[in-house]
């Protein structure tokens, strides 16, 4: 190459990528036509003279093996911190700027409850979101026994005011005291209603849990201990939407399978985006059985959790 074609290259280039010229303003300055200013942009990349370098997270390895090993549409990993409540705001923003990317006008987006999707709520309301024209509706019923912040309907609320959409609540708990009064309640116009939005689910955002003695359904006054250890020789690994599941992501018979109020599971294998969010060494299993289950194709996890599931 000339000199003073190494020097009309760099002064091009300088002019394009620095000081953010139009070509067409770049080939009157020059004298040329702009044809050839895209030439020059191309020999200029061609022979280093630009170099175009792309950042990439540091998690981009272990989110691009997560996505190929489990077959998910996409996989978020997030820092690890001995903090579980700092783990749990980390994932809440990385699933809000999904949110942020695949929301649109005429979807049915489903929210469960839990912390993790309390904080995710939180932060939607601190933001400007892009308004939308969609309808957000509870997937399963509210526990009785949390504070309101923490309720399905209010989660669902949040929600739908972020972005602009429209909220439907649901007026029964995730699982009935007696199997009669679930009857009762499935035959109600508002469990006809949520339900029918169900048909038309765009989009699921879920918790993972784990039928451990920290069970959010213990936290939240759903049943006792007693309840979750009997889980034992169900052969349940991990529970989405009050539902349990096996390691293959089946559904369990278990004592309680004929009272709860919820979406059922094989709903959210035919979602466009069923989010799933968890962490935690004690919730491998359940996240594993919700993988091969396919009940979930977007995973938002931290660090740690995602080698552990590559290795199992």
């Amino acid at each position: 190459m000339l000199p003073v074609e190494r020097r009309i290259l760099i002064k091009v280039a300088n002019m394009y990528y620095m000081d953010h010229m139009k070509q067409s303003d770049i080939a009157e300055r020059m004298g040329v036509d702009r044809t050839t200013i895209g030439k020059y942009l191309k020999k200029a990349l061609g022979n280093g003279i630009v170099k175009i370098t792309v950042e990439h997270d540091s998690f981009d390895e272990l989110e691009s093996a997560l996505e190929k090993r489990f077959g998910l549409k996409e996989a978020y990993v997030v820092t690890r911190s001995y903090d579980l409540l700092t783990v749990k705001r980390n994932m809440a923003r990385a699933g809000l700027n999904l949110l942020k990317r695949i929301v649109d006008n005429g979807q049915v987006i489903g929210t469960a409850w839990g912390t993790t999707i309390s904080e995710l709520a939180k932060y939607a309301e601190q933001e400007k979101l892009p308004q939308i024209n969609a309808d957000f509706v509870p997937m399963d019923g509210g526990p009785e026994s949390i504070d309101s912040e923490y309720h399905v309907n209010t989660l669902c609320y949040q929600l739908s005011r972020a972005f602009g959409g429209r909220s439907h609540y649901i007026y029964a708990p995730a699982i009935a005291k007696t199997a009669e009064i679930r009857q009762a309640i499935v035959q109600d116009v508002n469990y006809e209603k949520i339900s029918g939005f169900w048909e038309r689910l765009d989009i699921g955002i879920v918790g993972v849990g784990a039928p451990v003695k920290s069970s959010n359904l213990i936290w939240a006054g759903s049943f006792g201990k007693e309840a979750i250890e009997s889980l034992a020789h169900t052969g349940a690994v991990g529970e989405i939407c009050s539902v349990f599941y096996d390691i293959n992501g089946r559904a369990v018979e278990t004592p309680f399978s004929d009272r709860i109020i919820a979406i059922e599971l094989d709903k959210l294998r035919s979602l466009s985006y069923s989010i799933g969010m968890a962490a935690s060494r004690e919730k491998v299993p359940a996240i594993m059985g919700a993988l091969r289950g396919k009940l979930i194709n977007v995973l938002i996890t931290d660090e740690e959790t995602a080698k552990i599931l590559l290795n199992e």
